[in-house]
């Protein structure tokens, strides 16, 4: 019967928290450190969701034509330590986003920096995940 229960207990805790860490990846498993790309755009929406943050990012392409990028930041939890909340980044603002696109081509990046229009920086990018030109937490 302990074992039963424990079983039990140990499956739930996989079914609580199991999706969250199965979700998490290195850089290398989904961005191309040989696929740098320099965004020019307005946030449409930023989701504060672990275990990355995401930006929504509408950029106008050279042919005119609005797109909709997704870029991938660091956790809310450190985003939270590096001075970020959930109004550092309203919709409507202008952003300069330095970062990695995806593999397989789609219109998503791993985000390194991100630059206002007012010039400043700050750094957006997961740590310990491989990344090129990867920060230590401060």
């Amino acid at each position: 019967m302990r074992i039963r229960l424990i079983s039990l207990a140990a499956g739930a805790w996989l079914a609580a928290h199991g999706g969250a860490a199965l979700a998490h990846h290195s850089f290398a498993a989904e961005f191309d450190a040989n696929k740098p790309v320099k965004l020019e755009g307005v946030v449409t929406k930023m989701d504060w969701i672990n275990p990355h943050s995401w930006i929504h990012l509408e950029v106008t392409d050279a042919k005119g034509q609005k797109v909709e990028w997704m870029i991938e930041g660091g956790a809310p939890n450190a985003l939270l330590r590096r001075g970020w909340n959930r109004t550092s980044l309203p919709a409507g603002t202008k952003i300069l986003v330095l970062g990695f696109q995806a593999k397989d081509g789609s219109f998503r990046a791993n985000g390194r920096d991100i630059t206002f229009a007012d010039g400043k920086k700050l750094f957006v990018g997961s740590s310990g995940t491989g990344a090129p030109d990867e920060r230590p937490e401060q």
